[in-house]
């Protein structure tokens, strides 16, 4: 890689006299034609013209004669030829005669020796802030970041990875526990009150054992994903329950209604063994009272979750139904999703109603008191639950359905060759001048080496980019960097993921260069796609 010019060399200097300035009809022209640039995207823009005027006094040693570049294709767009253009490099240009003259101490301040540059050999590369998904480099903001790979899908305590998915307990299920163990603990004391203080212990196990049956639930969801070729992200149990994240959808209806229904399904048949394992055992003692109290909290787990309402299973139930009517996905996620919400109402409204009428088990109730508010704090929860999933059901089939329209081809940037020893202003010019947003670092015989960070060129300050070379600003390129101009919807996304960077090299089929795919372009179209109706 190439190092910046050492002190006393001015990289954008002639050794000709300053150009002739122009008239003022034709400056004021000039300015009107002029397109926005790329080093634009920082401030003091000022500040550059005069740094690069003060380099034009200065007597520069000889420059090597530029290498061959290589001609980057730019993005067709409506109307646009999309014919290769080569860019003709200039590497001795001197600056525009229109910029302010530079003041004495300008011209004759030396660089000091003891800065670093970025560009010199040794000279260890400054961490990069990323995006933050709208273009900027500063590192805050946030919003979805689909291209972004996660190699970590933690959220919780890693319990194992069965069939090589990992198991997570969110944080969140402690407090569930801890709940269970303190409520089935009271009913303890009423059953088997000889137990004392013993009791909570039983309930500590009776939670655990709750929560790894609806382990096995999300297993079998899990088993049946992965017999269809979907990848699982993870399991996690949370406070109510657990969620298997299946990463893309099926591709039938039939598949998506086996996919839901073997979870209830395993629920009922654990309901069924521990109905067996009391017939086995003494009533009223303490393996009797935890089956039984197993058996009712798998019968409670698979009804609430065969209700025909997204996020439930009885809702994928529902939309494979009617996308096998239909014969739309889409028409099938709205209806489930639609009715989901119905029934987020229901549970506001009902479940406290049909808990103060003894209708779920309990003695009646009068209106008031702590029990009246806890049945209702939990309707709330359970209800605001069901309400979010159906709508992020119905956001994440909107997104599916405009996937297609993320095509690699249509984002791309148009990129210009450089080597890796150019200055970042020389740089800058020469894409300015060819119209283009990105920079690739090539090699003696034009084979793409690197790309130029653009969060990179941004943090650099319009005084230094005559002295810091490019190849101290740029990331190399990996195999998995290369990907193809044909790429669209979610086998973008999926390749982007696979390897997270801020730039990727977009290649034709042939192995010719098409351009630069940025995330955060990526990252916008996408958020485009999720806010555009269906």
């Amino acid at each position: 890689m190439g190092s910046a010019p050492g002190a006393g060399q001015r990289p954008d200097a002639s050794p000709t006299a300053p150009a002739p300035q122009p008239s003022g009809d034709e400056a004021r022209a000039a300015e009107q034609r002029r397109v926005p640039t790329l080093d634009e995207s920082s401030a003091a823009a000022g500040q550059r013209a005069a740094a690069e005027a003060s380099a034009a006094d200065a007597p520069q040693q000889q420059q090597p004669p530029a290498r061959p570049t290589v001609a980057m294709t730019k993005p067709p767009r409506d109307g646009q030829d999309t014919a290769p253009h080569t860019p003709e490099p200039q590497p001795n240009a001197a600056p525009p005669a229109s910029q302010p003259a530079p003041s004495d101490d300008a011209r004759t301040a030396p660089e000091r020796p003891s800065d670093p540059r970025p560009g010199d050999p040794g000279t260890p590369r400054r961490p990069e802030p990323a995006f933050d998904g709208v273009g900027r480099a500063d590192g805050k903001g946030g919003g979805p970041t689909p291209p972004t790979g996660r190699k970590n899908p933690g959220g919780g305590l890693l319990m194992g990875r069965p069939f090589g998915v990992p198991v997570y307990v969110a944080p969140s299920w402690f407090l569930v526990a801890a709940l269970i163990t303190w409520v089935f603990g009271g009913q303890l004391d009423r059953v088997l009150p000889e137990l004392g203080g013993a009791r909570y212990l039983v309930s500590l196990f009776f939670a655990v054992a709750f929560y790894a049956s609806v382990l096995v639930h999300e297993l079998a969801h899990t088993i049946a994903a992965l017999r269809f070729k979907l990848p699982v992200r993870r399991i996690q149990l949370q406070f109510f329950g657990g969620v298997s994240e299946i990463e893309k959808e099926t591709e039938t209806p039939g598949r998506e209604f086996v996919l839901a229904f073997v979870g209830p399904l395993l629920s009922l048949v654990l309901a069924g063994v521990f109905y067996a394992g009391m017939r086995v055992v003494e009533p009223g003692t303490v393996p009797g009272v935890l089956l039984a109290g197993l058996m009712i909290s798998n019968l409670i787990v698979a009804a609430f979750n065969l209700l025909p309402g997204l996020p439930l299973d009885g809702g994928r139930m529902l939309r494979a139904v009617v996308w096998k009517i239909t014969g739309k996905p889409m028409s099938g996620t709205v209806a489930a999703a639609w009715v989901g919400r119905a029934l987020a109402i229901s549970v506001l409204i009902g479940l406290p109603l049909l808990n103060q009428s003894g209708a779920l088990g309990g003695e009646p109730q009068d209106i008031g008191g702590m029990t009246t508010v806890t049945d209702a704090l939990l309707a709330a929860i359970l209800a605001a639950i069901i309400w979010t999933g159906a709508g992020n059901s119905l956001r994440m089939a909107r997104l599916r359905e405009h996937l297609p329209e993320l095509r690699a081809r249509t984002l791309t940037r148009r990129a210009v060759p450089v080597e890796s020893h150019t200055p970042l202003s020389e740089a800058l010019r020469r894409a300015n001048d060819a119209g283009a947003r990105a920079l690739v670092i090539v090699d003696a015989d034009g084979d793409p080496m690197a790309v130029v960070r653009e969060a990179a060129i941004v943090s650099v300050p319009q005084h230094r980019r005559p002295w810091v070379a490019v190849s101290g600003l740029a990331q190399d390129i990996t195999e998995g960097m290369r990907i193809s101009a044909e790429l669209a919807g979610e086998e973008l996304l999926d390749t982007l993921r696979a390897t997270p960077a801020t730039e990727y090299l977009v290649v034709e089929d042939s192995g010719e260069i098409y351009g630069v795919l940025s995330a955060a372009d990526v990252e916008r179209a996408f958020v485009k796609a999720m806010a555009r109706p269906s």
